[in-house]
């Protein structure tokens, strides 16, 4: 039997987008967010810089498909419904708690992320404010149908919890990564700092649902 041909017009469409789609990863790991042009992810993946025109229409457009395939964040509307029923006897305490703590896992741990979050925190980046417009959406049901019934004629603001704890994750994981710098002579950059703010991060979302 002759074995399937490896090449031709689609599939050669189709490596050359996923090295283009790679290039813009890579620029971002080993360069910055201010190295993402045409020529240069062209140069990063070896090919004429107008089969981005072609196979993406615009720079922004092969942006976005690189960013939807690296929302770490990522939920489907089934995932957060799926989450919510589970989620349903602590009134979403525990899920609270995880998504923190996987939020904090992931940046220590992934240095092209890291660099998605300093981009969109330094430019205004249209792929990156669609992707946290439907962030947002995601965690308005999730906060509506699971959390806020909770906090009901309750002193505390667990949305504003929440956007304290994640923009302090945010700015704890960047800051040490990129500086190798401690915080409050804590250095998360060694497991026992990492642990310790991790404790944290859980004490303050028991307070916040005692």
């Amino acid at each position: 039997m002759a074995r399937k041909s490896t090449s031709g017009p689609i599939r050669d469409k189709e490596r050359t987008k996923m090295k283009l789609l790679q290039s813009v990863g890579l620029i971002l790991d080993k360069e910055s967010f201010t190295g993402l042009n045409v020529s240069n992810i062209a140069k990063y993946a070896n090919v004429d810089r107008k089969l981005i025109y072609e196979y993406f229409g615009t720079l922004d457009n092969l942006i976005k498909e690189y960013l939807n395939g690296k929302d770490y964040w990522r939920i489907s509307l089934d995932q957060i419904d799926e989450i919510i029923d589970k989620g349903r006897e602590d009134y979403g305490k525990q899920i609270a708690y995880d998504l923190l703590d996987n939020q904090f896992n992931s940046l220590m741990s992934n240095n092209e992320m890291r660099k998605i979050i300093s981009w969109g925190l330094s430019d205004d980046v249209p792929a990156l404010i669609e992707l946290n417009k439907e962030r947002e959406l995601l965690a308005e049901r999730l906060f509506t149908k699971l959390i806020d019934p909770h906090f009901v004629g309750k002193d505390k603001n667990i949305r504003a919890v929440h956007a304290v704890l994640v923009s302090s994750i945010y700015y704890l994981t960047i800051n040490a990564k990129n500086s190798n710098v401690t915080m409050c002579g804590i250095d998360i950059n060694q497991q026992e700092g990492q642990d310790e703010i991790k404790k944290v991060l859980k004490q303050i979302i028991d307070w916040a649902y005692s």
